[in-house]
């Protein structure tokens, strides 16, 4: 059985797409929020993020095992964790809170720029807060 680390391209597409997707559904799902649009409130709607960033985080802990990277052993895996976990945060602040469309603007904004820190994160893998 081959490990890992031999669909390392695979994995790497998939998770890349899968993060392309992920963004782009939550930028799609924000304007319809902003918007009061009902086609936000279905069920497939509110269940699809939840698949989409499983198999997301799926992929990404299949990569780092593919790698050998741990957050114990590469910090800039540990700071991209944060990272993900502030996004979600920004996110789910964004999409819930009952302030105005300003705040859930900013809120959205912020959960793309910690897309946009994670990403850089992997592409360097060189930690600037933890490092």
């Amino acid at each position: 059985m081959q490990s890992l680390a031999a669909y390392y391209v695979e994995l790497k597409h998939l998770h890349t797409t899968l993060i392309a997707i992920s963004v782009l559904f939550f930028i799609t799902r924000l304007v319809w929020n902003l918007r009061a649009m009902p086609i936000g409130q279905q069920k497939w709607a509110r269940i699809s993020p939840h698949v989409i960033d499983t198999f997301l985080l799926l992929s990404g802990f299949a990569l780092a095992m593919a790698l050998g990277f741990t957050p114990g052993n590469s910090p800039w895996l540990a700071e991209k964790l944060i990272a993900i976990v502030a996004y979600i945060a920004l996110a789910v602040i964004a999409m819930k809170s009952q302030r105005g469309a300003g705040f859930k603007i900013f809120a959205g904004v912020g959960a793309i720029a910690w897309v946009l820190y994670a990403s850089h994160l992997a592409m360097t893998k060189q930690a600037l807060l933890l490092g």
